[in-house]
């Protein structure tokens, strides 16, 4: 059965179980979703379902996207994001409204989105480096990688060595959270735990592969 969603975050907040446990929770907004194309292996090589999220005027659209969403008397509106399911056994039609409805209390999702960018971040924010010694007159090396080469072999450092650089801005999978809310009404969903990307930022909710 095929079960994945579009949503944004929405943000973090805290639910109390019947033992009055409190259990952090992110609250994403799920949908509706709308199937604007399903791949198959005789014509696309792989199977997939393409879903669209977020309705926006058509003046918001090129041509082209306009033209994959009309295109066979297709009847959905437009859509500004459009992604990608795997799956092996689509049991949905193109065209078709999906709901957070498909997922319930209980079950474990993954949750895909897009790190927060921190821009250009030196080794210790950037790979948790310890930095050096603050005593024995050390003036200017606390937070400095040190030594990664070596001197005659190789005598240079290896292209993807830790150390400064851009950090965040990636995308990042949480896997096996819990989901605790379903609002069918207000199309929202909650898992336990924390997801990349700021609040807003887009996020796929897919059915956990750790089962």
């Amino acid at each position: 059965m095929f079960k994945g969603l579009i949503g944004k975050k929405i943000g973090m907040t805290q639910i109390f179980d019947e033992a009055g446990v409190a259990s952090p929770v992110t609250i994403i907004e799920a949908g509706p979703c709308y199937v604007t194309q399903i791949r198959k292996p005789e014509s696309d090589g792989y199977s997939a379902v393409q879903l669209g999220f977020e309705e926006v005027k058509p003046k918001r659209l090129t041509n082209g996207e306009l033209g994959h969403l009309k295109r066979g008397g297709l009847n959905v509106p437009p859509l500004r994001f459009l992604r990608e399911f795997r799956s092996k056994t689509p049991d949905v039609e193109e065209g078709a409204k999906v709901t957070v409805e498909q997922f319930a209390v209980g079950e474990h999702v993954d949750v895909v989105g897009t790190s927060k960018g921190k821009g250009f971040q030196g080794g210790v924010k950037r790979y948790h480096f310890s930095g050096g010694y603050a005593t024995h007159g050390q003036s200017d090396r606390w937070r400095a990688p040190g030594s990664r080469g070596a001197g005659t072999t190789p005598g240079r450092v290896f292209k993807g060595s830790r150390g400064a650089g851009h950090m965040g801005n990636d995308r990042v999978t949480a896997q096996h959270l819990k989901v605790v809310l379903v609002d069918v009404e207000r199309n929202l969903i909650g898992v336990r735990g924390a997801i990349p990307g700021p609040r807003g930022g887009l996020v796929v909710i897919k059915e956990a592969r750790k089962q």
